[in-house]
């Protein structure tokens, strides 16, 4: 037996595909991406412009009223508009009841034993401290912005 010979040619590799255009895969993957990206962008502007309407209504409300005691009158309905997001009772809690809904979910009770405590009876009061006040507004708006920024 002889060998057969056979007309042998060297391999070649293949042309390597062209990085453009990409195939149709990765343009899905692209248009997946785009269409995520612009709703995060949509989505985080359309909270922040939220925030920024309820940290101009809590400043107006309680900066456009005449005394001290109207302002923590104004914070206190405010408080309990929020609060209606997280209880549906909220509006007929009082008292110290009131306070404790307030410090739900709070590291430190700052309604019931805190400066929050002024909402208790600092309406009704003539002779409010002015700096009691300011620390009252300070708690009072970071809940009031927590709770307004949970969807109702």
């Amino acid at each position: 037996m002889t060998p057969v010979e056979l007309p042998l040619r060297d391999v070649h590799a293949p042309v390597a595909p062209p990085w453009w255009p990409p195939a149709p895969g990765w343009w899905i993957v692209g248009a997946g991406l785009l269409v995520v990206v612009v709703a995060l962008a949509w989505w985080s502007l359309r909270r922040r412009h939220r925030r920024r309407a309820a940290e101009r209504l809590f400043d107006e409300a309680v900066s456009s009223a005449p005394t001290l005691p109207a302002r923590v009158a104004a914070m206190s309905e405010l408080l309990r508009r929020a609060a209606r997001r997280v209880d549906a009772d909220a509006a007929t809690r009082a008292g110290d009841d009131w306070l404790q809904l307030l410090d739900r979910g709070m590291p430190n009770a700052v309604f019931t034993d805190g400066p929050g405590a002024l909402l208790r009876d600092g309406a009704f009061r003539a002779d409010v401290d002015a700096e009691a006040v300011e620390a009252l507004r300070m708690v009072a708006r970071a809940r009031f912005l927590e709770w307004m920024e949970r969807r109702g």
